[in-house]
This record gives C-alpha cells, structure tokens and sequence, in this order.
C-alpha cells in the first residue's frame, strides 16, 4: 500500500539522492527537508510523449492507477508532440516531462535555468532502412536520396554528423527528402517513390510490417558508438521544474527510482509491457513486442547522464547553436551530477 511508503521516506530520501549522484538540483544550496508525511502527500504531475518514452513508463503509469506504487502518486499525460508538453512545464502545470534531448536544453535556456535534467530515458533509435541491399555503411549513400523526418531536430542533427564524419557531406553528397511525418516516410517506401529512409523504432517495426523486403541497413547508435567521442546518441531526456524538484526532493527520488524499475520491468519483460503499452495506445501491441528490443530505452541519472548529455548536445551546438537554446546548459542544469 502506498501509505506504507511514509515511513520510510526520510531514509529514502538520503538513498535515492545519493543514487542519483546529488542533494538537490543540481549545484544549489541545500534545500530546507520537507517532513515524510508531506513528501508522501505530494501528487507528481508528469507527461511523456508516444513512443518510447512513455514505453518505458508504463509499469509506473499502471501501478500508480491500480493503487498499486511504491514510489508516490502521479498524475500522468500523454502527449502526441513536444509542443503539447512544454508549455506544461514553463507554466508550472507539469512537474516533470519526457521530452527530446536537444529541447530539454532550449527549455533550460529559455527558462533561464529553471528546468532540470532529470535523466537521459531513451538513447538512439534511429536507423536508415532500404528496399535492397545497396548500402552497409554511411559512405554508401553518396548519391542516394533519404527520405526523413524530423527536420531541426535530433533526426537531422544526428544524421547531419554522422554523414560528415563518415566522409559525406550532407548539403551536396546525398539528397534528404524531408517530410512533415515519419509515417509519410512509410508511405513513401510502401508507393516506390522512396528506396531508402531514416526511421526510428517503433516506425521502423511498422514499416517493415507493411514492406516486403525492408531491411535495417544501418543502426546509427552503432555508427555513433564506432566515433568513440565520449558522448551517446540520446533521444530523449527526462526533465523538471528546478523549483519542484528542489521543494519536493524525496517525490523527485521516488519518481526516478520508480521510472528506473519501470524500465527494468519493460526490459526484461517485452509480451506484458507490449500487451500493457498497447493497452494505453501508444503503440499497437504487436508492434511495440517487436520493437522493444531496438528502442534502447534506459534510466540514466546522475554523473553518467551528465557525461553522455552534455557530450551530444556540445556535438549539436557545434553544428547549430540554435538547436541547444543558443548555449551550452551550465553544470547545474545537471540534476544530482
């Protein structure tokens, strides 16, 4: 029973902080304890987007339904689009969020460091598929057209990179046919129009679902991970309201030692999490047990997000600085690092 959860909060409070690698947000002055029995009051309103992210809570967003949570009482949204999220969260209507890696630094730029990284909750999910068998590496698609989504985001900056340090140059090399949707890229592979595209998971699951003979040529987390650079492909990232996590410290350990178990659970057990993940819509059953396994969904915290974030959004900003916010997040966008 949730209850039970208040006796044990102020020691849960030194063991999941010190988990997570801090105190309070990061790089602040400690903030005053607020007492077990008001921490274990305290309604988290978080939102996450459709798609891994949300995969990956789902343990977390079931229990907490049921009555079932050890780890406190939420409030949960799903959102179609980033747009639908971030007001939520400069506004102070959400606590915490699921959002895209680069828009959690233009929250925290735009916000004037008031939002915080939580944790890095989904690493690469990026691939380039093919109708045949013409490409096996990123030197391969000199000449080729790709269709793609994502245009301004993480999909166009990690594709941009990985052309350049593979020795393509993404302006006159290849041809990128941006669509509005990743499922108007699908259709362009399903009319022949298209013969290649970049995909991510779960779309790559269903565009295979509807191509015969649509294969993965290239995962571009592997291609990232062969630079050896010191920092990872990252989708998405988990954040909050500084003032939330800073007034609410124990709710905020709760709520990420919670996510980290949901994602265990969603790991390790793919038939129940896909049955559950369809259950919420987010995707359908059978494409979400295929999936599961290429959607490289984690719960990352502390000095280790630290690392792995500010080292892929250092390789954005050198690429554009408007996509980061204009500048580098400060150490203290950090949360427990």
């Amino acid at each position: 029973m949730k209850k039970a959860v208040a006796a044990g909060l102020s020691l849960l409070l030194i063991l999941s902080l010190a988990a997570c690698g801090g105190s309070n947000g990061a790089g602040g002055e400690s903030a005053s304890i607020p007492s077990a029995e008001a921490e274990q009051a305290v309604t988290v309103r978080a939102a996450a987007l459709k798609g891994p992210t949300a995969m990956g809570l789902v343990k977390l967003m079931r229990d907490s339904e049921d009555g079932n949570s050890t780890y406190g009482y939420y409030d949960f949204t799903l959102a179609a689009s980033a747009d639908e999220v971030s007001p939520g969260l400069i506004q102070g209507e959400l606590d915490v969020a699921c959002v895209p890696a680069n828009l959690a630094s233009v929250l925290y730029e735009k916000s004037k460091g008031e939002i915080v990284a939580l944790s890095i909750n989904t690493l690469g999910v990026l691939y380039i598929v093919e109708r045949g068998d013409s490409v096996t590496s990123l030197s391969d698609l000199k000449g080729k057209t790709i269709a793609a989504a994502g245009k301004g985001s993480t999909p166009e900056y990690a594709l941009r990179y990985l052309l350049r340090e593979n020795g393509v140059d993404p302006d006159t090399d290849v041809t990128i046919d941006w669509k509005s949707e990743h499922s108007e890229c699908v259709s362009a592979l399903a009319s022949g129009s298209e013969a290649i595209a970049l995909l991510p998971q779960p779309f790559v699951t269903v565009a295979q679902g509807k191509i015969e003979g649509l294969r993965v040529a290239l995962d571009l987390t592997e291609q990232w991970d062969r630079l050896e650079n010191g920092s990872a492909l990252i989708t998405g990232v988990t954040v909050g309201r500084r003032q939330f996590a800073e007034e609410h410290p124990v709710a905020t350990a709760l709520f990420l030692e919670g996510y980290g178990a949901s994602v265990a659970w969603v790991n390790e057990q793919t038939e129940d999490s896909a049955r559950l993940i369809g259950s919420y819509g987010i995707v359908d059953t059978a494409v979400a047990e295929q999936a599961l396994p290429q959607c490289n969904i984690v719960c990352i915290t502390g000095a280790e997000m630290k690392e792995k974030l500010s080292g892929y959004l250092e390789v954005l900003y050198d690429q554009d600085p408007a996509s980061v916010g204009g500048a580098l997040p400060e150490d203290d966008f950090y949360y427990g690092a």
